[in-house]
């Protein structure tokens, strides 16, 4: 999910335990709702993470709190898991449609806007991961010739004028 061109949240509504857990690590952002978990019980089940999960999670809320997490199978409630910085927000609702709706609403700030845009943002976090600084850095360059001039671009400059 890392890896679409789009963003991507997961909404955790219960218990995301395990491969849950490790799912949620794939997403760009996670949500909570109170009384809902996150909890890697690998070391429990005499494995680790396969599927990126442990990777994925030093880069959310660090190695020493990953090694924590992962070592100690933690349970973190919405609270806990708001604190290390593993969720971006936890949700009023934890009704199941409510919290949908709450989750649809909070995604917006980042998703409204042209998608051709959109896409190239996350492109270029994604690469600015994944590729060394220098490589990075020229498609940040690259990506910006396929938007500059283009109808957002010249839709936004025609309806604000100058940026301040």
């Amino acid at each position: 999910m890392y890896r679409l061109p789009l963003i991507s949240v997961a909404l955790v509504q219960g218990h995301a335990l395990g491969g849950g857990a490790e799912v949620t690590t794939a997403c760009d952002f996670r949500l909570m709702t109170k009384g809902s978990e996150i909890r890697f019980v690998h070391k429990e089940m005499g494995i680790v993470p396969s599927w990126g999960g442990a990777t994925r999670l030093v880069e959310i809320i660090s190695s020493r709190q990953a090694l924590k997490v992962l070592s100690g199978a933690i349970k973190l409630d919405s609270e806990k898991a708001l604190n290390i910085g593993m969720v971006e927000e936890v949700l009023q609702s934890s009704e199941e449609s409510k919290s949908l709706e709450e989750a649809q609403e909070w995604l917006k700030q980042f998703i409204n806007g042209p998608p051709e845009v959109i896409r190239a943002l996350k492109k270029s976090v994604s690469s600015g991961k994944q590729l060394c600084f220098e490589e990075a850095l020229q498609n940040e360059r690259d990506l910006v010739g396929t938007v500059w001039g283009g109808p957002a671009n010249l839709e936004a400059i025609a309806r604000k004028g100058k940026f301040k």
